[in-house]
Protein backbone atom coordinates (compact mmCIF):
# COMPACT_ATOMS: atom_id res chain seq x y z
CA UNK A 1 0.00 0.00 0.00
CA UNK A 2 1.39 3.74 -0.94
CA UNK A 3 0.13 6.90 0.06
CA UNK A 4 0.93 10.35 -0.57
CA UNK A 5 1.81 12.44 2.36
CA UNK A 6 2.22 16.30 2.01
CA UNK A 7 4.35 17.69 5.10
CA UNK A 8 2.58 21.22 6.57
CA UNK A 9 5.28 23.94 7.76
CA UNK A 10 8.29 22.78 9.68
CA UNK A 11 7.13 23.12 13.49
CA UNK A 12 8.50 21.49 16.49
CA UNK A 13 4.84 20.58 17.89
CA UNK A 14 4.68 18.18 14.68
CA UNK A 15 7.30 16.43 16.14
CA UNK A 16 5.36 13.04 15.85
CA UNK A 17 5.52 13.47 12.19
CA UNK A 18 8.96 13.82 12.06
CA UNK A 19 9.11 10.87 14.45
CA UNK A 20 7.46 8.64 11.56
CA UNK A 21 9.86 9.53 9.17
CA UNK A 22 12.64 9.33 10.93
CA UNK A 23 11.99 5.82 12.29
CA UNK A 24 10.68 4.21 9.43
CA UNK A 25 7.69 2.88 11.11
CA UNK A 26 5.03 2.81 8.06
CA UNK A 27 7.47 1.04 5.68
CA UNK A 28 8.17 -1.51 8.91
CA UNK A 29 4.24 -2.17 8.75
CA UNK A 30 4.39 -2.53 5.27
CA UNK A 31 2.93 1.25 4.04
CA UNK A 32 4.92 2.92 1.62
CA UNK A 33 4.76 6.82 2.60
CA UNK A 34 5.81 9.63 -0.55
CA UNK A 35 6.64 12.57 1.75
CA UNK A 36 5.52 16.01 -0.30
CA UNK A 37 8.43 18.69 1.18
CA UNK A 38 6.54 21.23 3.52
CA UNK A 39 4.32 23.81 2.19
CA UNK A 40 2.56 26.70 3.68
CA UNK A 41 -0.01 26.46 6.17
CA UNK A 42 -2.69 24.21 4.77
CA UNK A 43 -1.26 24.36 1.41
CA UNK A 44 -2.57 20.87 0.50
CA UNK A 45 -5.82 21.07 1.13
CA UNK A 46 -6.71 21.78 -2.38
CA UNK A 47 -4.61 18.89 -3.80
CA UNK A 48 -6.53 16.85 -0.99
CA UNK A 49 -9.79 17.59 -2.08
CA UNK A 50 -9.06 17.55 -5.85
CA UNK A 51 -7.13 13.73 -5.12
CA UNK A 52 -4.01 14.54 -6.08
CA UNK A 53 -2.84 13.91 -2.94
CA UNK A 54 -3.89 11.56 -0.34
CA UNK A 55 -3.04 13.07 2.92
CA UNK A 56 -1.81 15.84 4.78
CA UNK A 57 -1.78 16.91 8.30
CA UNK A 58 -2.65 20.39 10.25
CA UNK A 59 -5.92 21.84 12.45
CA UNK A 60 -8.96 20.21 12.10
CA UNK A 61 -10.01 24.15 11.99
CA UNK A 62 -9.60 23.83 8.03
CA UNK A 63 -11.80 20.42 7.85
CA UNK A 64 -14.25 22.68 9.94
CA UNK A 65 -14.16 25.33 8.06
CA UNK A 66 -14.83 23.27 4.79
CA UNK A 67 -18.27 22.26 6.18
CA UNK A 68 -19.00 25.48 7.14
CA UNK A 69 -18.77 26.91 3.41
CA UNK A 70 -18.91 23.71 0.88
CA UNK A 71 -21.83 21.42 0.56
CA UNK A 72 -20.80 17.95 1.38
CA UNK A 73 -19.54 15.69 -1.33
CA UNK A 74 -17.01 13.36 -2.23
CA UNK A 75 -14.36 16.28 -1.87
CA UNK A 76 -15.59 17.24 1.90
CA UNK A 77 -12.52 17.16 4.30
CA UNK A 78 -12.29 14.45 7.04
CA UNK A 79 -9.72 14.34 10.12
CA UNK A 80 -8.50 11.42 11.80
CA UNK A 81 -5.28 10.19 14.17
CA UNK A 82 -5.52 13.23 17.11
CA UNK A 83 -1.67 14.21 17.10
CA UNK A 84 -1.48 17.31 18.79
CA UNK A 85 -4.39 17.45 21.43
CA UNK A 86 -3.66 20.91 23.34
CA UNK A 87 -3.10 24.47 22.21
CA UNK A 88 0.89 24.87 21.97
CA UNK A 89 1.24 27.98 22.16
CA UNK A 90 2.30 30.73 25.30
CA UNK A 91 1.68 34.19 26.02
CA UNK A 92 5.25 35.15 27.16
CA UNK A 93 6.60 38.50 28.53
CA UNK A 94 8.53 40.42 31.83
CA UNK A 95 9.05 39.29 34.74
CA UNK A 96 8.30 42.58 36.02
CA UNK A 97 4.40 41.97 34.69
CA UNK A 98 3.96 39.58 38.31
CA UNK A 99 1.71 37.39 38.93
CA UNK A 100 -0.59 37.49 35.29
CA UNK A 101 -3.75 37.32 34.67
CA UNK A 102 -5.57 37.47 31.37
CA UNK A 103 -7.35 40.44 32.44
CA UNK A 104 -4.66 42.44 32.34
CA UNK A 105 -4.25 42.11 28.55
CA UNK A 106 -6.60 45.23 28.92
CA UNK A 107 -3.75 47.41 29.44
CA UNK A 108 -1.10 45.65 27.55
CA UNK A 109 0.01 45.80 23.93
CA UNK A 110 0.17 42.37 23.33
CA UNK A 111 0.91 40.98 19.42
CA UNK A 112 -0.53 38.12 17.88
CA UNK A 113 0.56 35.32 15.21
CA UNK A 114 0.29 36.61 12.11
CA UNK A 115 1.70 33.54 10.66
CA UNK A 116 -2.09 31.52 11.89
CA UNK A 117 -5.75 32.31 12.52
CA UNK A 118 -6.21 29.27 15.39
CA UNK A 119 -4.31 31.01 18.27
CA UNK A 120 -6.05 34.13 18.49
CA UNK A 121 -9.34 32.18 17.66
CA UNK A 122 -8.72 29.75 20.72
CA UNK A 123 -7.39 32.44 23.05
CA UNK A 124 -10.35 35.30 22.00
CA UNK A 125 -12.56 32.24 23.48
CA UNK A 126 -10.83 31.45 26.48
CA UNK A 127 -11.19 35.75 27.25
CA UNK A 128 -14.76 35.37 26.51
CA UNK A 129 -15.22 32.69 28.92
CA UNK A 130 -13.99 35.54 31.65
CA UNK A 131 -16.80 37.46 30.39
CA UNK A 132 -14.10 39.75 29.09
CA UNK A 133 -14.89 42.13 26.49
CA UNK A 134 -12.76 40.77 23.34
CA UNK A 135 -13.60 43.63 20.89
CA UNK A 136 -12.10 46.06 23.49
CA UNK A 137 -8.80 44.07 23.88
CA UNK A 138 -8.71 43.08 20.03
CA UNK A 139 -8.87 46.41 18.80
CA UNK A 140 -5.36 47.30 21.05
CA UNK A 141 -3.40 44.31 19.30
CA UNK A 142 -0.25 44.72 17.19
CA UNK A 143 -0.79 42.92 14.03
CA UNK A 144 1.51 41.78 11.34
CA UNK A 145 4.15 40.85 13.13
CA UNK A 146 6.37 37.91 12.56
CA UNK A 147 7.10 35.94 15.76
CA UNK A 148 10.93 36.51 15.74
CA UNK A 149 9.57 40.51 15.51
CA UNK A 150 7.67 39.88 18.65
CA UNK A 151 10.34 38.88 20.47
CA UNK A 152 12.48 41.89 18.98
CA UNK A 153 8.61 43.87 20.01
CA UNK A 154 9.40 42.65 23.34
CA UNK A 155 13.12 43.53 23.80
CA UNK A 156 12.76 46.90 22.15
CA UNK A 157 10.25 47.70 24.60
CA UNK A 158 7.70 48.44 21.99
CA UNK A 159 5.41 45.27 23.58
CA UNK A 160 4.41 43.98 26.76
CA UNK A 161 2.87 40.60 25.32
CA UNK A 162 4.45 38.12 23.08
CA UNK A 163 2.64 35.40 21.18
CA UNK A 164 4.88 32.47 20.70
CA UNK A 165 5.46 28.79 20.08
CA UNK A 166 8.49 26.54 20.97
CA UNK A 167 11.43 26.83 19.86
CA UNK A 168 10.69 30.44 20.43
CA UNK A 169 9.51 30.00 24.12
CA UNK A 170 12.07 28.14 25.31
CA UNK A 171 14.49 30.36 22.93
CA UNK A 172 13.44 33.94 24.84
CA UNK A 173 13.31 32.41 27.96
CA UNK A 174 17.21 31.78 28.30
CA UNK A 175 16.61 35.36 29.13
CA UNK A 176 16.06 35.56 32.92
CA UNK A 177 13.84 38.78 32.63
CA UNK A 178 11.16 36.80 30.81
CA UNK A 179 8.51 34.48 32.03
CA UNK A 180 5.69 32.70 30.68
CA UNK A 181 2.83 34.59 31.34
CA UNK A 182 -0.24 32.01 30.29
CA UNK A 183 0.31 28.48 28.66
CA UNK A 184 -2.65 28.10 26.34
CA UNK A 185 -2.51 23.89 26.71
CA UNK A 186 -3.97 24.85 30.68
CA UNK A 187 -7.21 25.38 28.78
CA UNK A 188 -7.66 21.83 28.56
CA UNK A 189 -7.95 19.43 25.31
CA UNK A 190 -8.32 21.45 22.22
CA UNK A 191 -7.59 19.41 19.41
CA UNK A 192 -4.75 20.88 17.18
CA UNK A 193 -3.68 18.73 14.55
CA UNK A 194 -4.61 15.50 12.83
CA UNK A 195 -4.30 13.79 9.57
CA UNK A 196 -6.56 14.87 6.74
CA UNK A 197 -8.05 13.37 3.94
CA UNK A 198 -11.09 13.97 2.19
CA UNK A 199 -13.97 11.38 1.79
CA UNK A 200 -13.41 10.22 -1.86
CA UNK A 201 -9.59 9.32 -0.22
CA UNK A 202 -10.97 7.84 2.44
CA UNK A 203 -13.29 5.64 0.07
CA UNK A 204 -9.85 4.47 -1.83
CA UNK A 205 -7.82 3.93 0.75
CA UNK A 206 -9.62 3.36 4.43
CA UNK A 207 -7.39 0.42 4.64
CA UNK A 208 -4.37 2.15 4.00
CA UNK A 209 -5.70 5.05 6.23
CA UNK A 210 -6.47 2.29 9.22
CA UNK A 211 -3.16 0.99 9.27
CA UNK A 212 -1.61 4.66 9.19
CA UNK A 213 -3.41 5.30 12.75
CA UNK A 214 -2.13 1.98 14.13
CA UNK A 215 0.75 2.68 13.28
CA UNK A 216 0.82 5.94 14.66
CA UNK A 217 -0.64 4.75 17.68
CA UNK A 218 2.42 2.27 18.65
CA UNK A 219 4.69 6.00 17.77
CA UNK A 220 2.60 7.37 20.20
CA UNK A 221 3.40 4.54 23.14
CA UNK A 222 6.87 4.98 22.50
CA UNK A 223 7.29 8.59 22.32
CA UNK A 224 5.79 9.25 25.84
CA UNK A 225 8.16 6.59 27.14
CA UNK A 226 11.53 8.72 25.74
CA UNK A 227 13.19 11.55 27.13
CA UNK A 228 13.39 14.69 25.53
CA UNK A 229 16.85 14.24 24.81
CA UNK A 230 15.96 11.14 22.75
CA UNK A 231 12.86 12.66 21.04
CA UNK A 232 15.24 15.83 20.10
CA UNK A 233 18.33 12.99 18.87
CA UNK A 234 15.75 11.53 16.57
CA UNK A 235 14.36 14.86 15.17
CA UNK A 236 17.20 16.73 14.46
CA UNK A 237 17.88 16.80 11.00
CA UNK A 238 14.78 18.32 11.03
CA UNK A 239 15.69 21.23 13.03
CA UNK A 240 19.35 21.92 11.77
CA UNK A 241 19.17 25.39 12.45
CA UNK A 242 18.68 24.70 16.49
CA UNK A 243 21.09 23.75 19.20
CA UNK A 244 20.43 20.63 20.41
CA UNK A 245 19.79 21.92 23.45
CA UNK A 246 17.50 24.30 22.59
CA UNK A 247 15.95 21.43 20.78
CA UNK A 248 15.61 19.31 24.05
CA UNK A 249 14.28 22.55 26.00
CA UNK A 250 11.27 22.37 23.41
CA UNK A 251 10.26 18.55 23.48
CA UNK A 252 11.04 18.73 27.41
CA UNK A 253 8.37 21.86 27.64
CA UNK A 254 5.37 20.26 25.29
CA UNK A 255 6.04 16.64 26.46
CA UNK A 256 5.76 18.12 30.23
CA UNK A 257 2.12 20.13 29.03
CA UNK A 258 0.53 17.44 27.36
CA UNK A 259 0.76 18.61 24.08
CA UNK A 260 1.06 15.47 22.63
CA UNK A 261 -1.54 12.89 22.01
CA UNK A 262 -1.21 9.62 23.75
CA UNK A 263 -3.50 7.94 21.47
CA UNK A 264 -4.43 8.50 17.91
CA UNK A 265 -8.14 8.55 18.99
CA UNK A 266 -10.05 11.74 18.03
CA UNK A 267 -11.08 13.52 21.33
CA UNK A 268 -14.54 14.73 20.76
CA UNK A 269 -14.61 17.41 24.10
CA UNK A 270 -11.14 18.42 22.59
CA UNK A 271 -13.17 18.53 18.89
CA UNK A 272 -15.85 20.68 20.24
CA UNK A 273 -13.89 22.96 22.10
CA UNK A 274 -12.07 23.89 18.94
CA UNK A 275 -15.43 24.03 17.05
CA UNK A 276 -16.99 26.51 20.10
CA UNK A 277 -13.49 28.86 19.70
CA UNK A 278 -13.79 28.89 16.36
CA UNK A 279 -17.76 29.81 16.27
CA UNK A 280 -17.16 32.30 18.78
CA UNK A 281 -14.25 34.52 17.15
CA UNK A 282 -16.57 34.44 13.71
CA UNK A 283 -14.25 32.03 11.94
CA UNK A 284 -16.81 29.52 11.30
CA UNK A 285 -21.10 30.21 11.25
CA UNK A 286 -22.12 28.15 13.64
CA UNK A 287 -20.36 24.68 15.76
CA UNK A 288 -19.77 21.70 13.63
CA UNK A 289 -20.65 18.15 14.82
CA UNK A 290 -18.13 16.44 15.28
CA UNK A 291 -19.91 13.01 13.73
CA UNK A 292 -19.67 14.74 10.10
CA UNK A 293 -15.74 15.26 10.59
CA UNK A 294 -14.24 12.61 11.52
CA UNK A 295 -13.84 9.35 9.55
CA UNK A 296 -15.46 5.79 10.83
CA UNK A 297 -12.13 4.88 12.60
CA UNK A 298 -13.49 7.44 15.28
CA UNK A 299 -17.41 7.85 14.79
CA UNK A 300 -19.60 7.91 17.97
CA UNK A 301 -21.05 4.76 19.30
CA UNK A 302 -24.57 4.65 19.00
Amino acid sequence: MRLTLAENFRAIFYTPFYLLKALGLAEQAGLTLEWLPPGSPGGAIDAIKEGRVDLTWGGPMRVMKDHDTTPANGQSLLCFGEVVSRDPFFLLGKKTLGRFELAQLRQLRMALVSEVPTPWLCLQADLRDLRLNVREIENSLKRGLSMPEQIQALKAGTLDVAQLFEPLASELLTDPDYQVLYAAHTRGPTVYTTLICSRNGWDRHHQAFTLLNQVLGELQTWMHAQTPAAIASQVRSFFPELSLQLLENSMSRYLQNGIWASSPNMSQPGFDRLSYSLNSGGFIRTQIDFASCVTPLDQPST
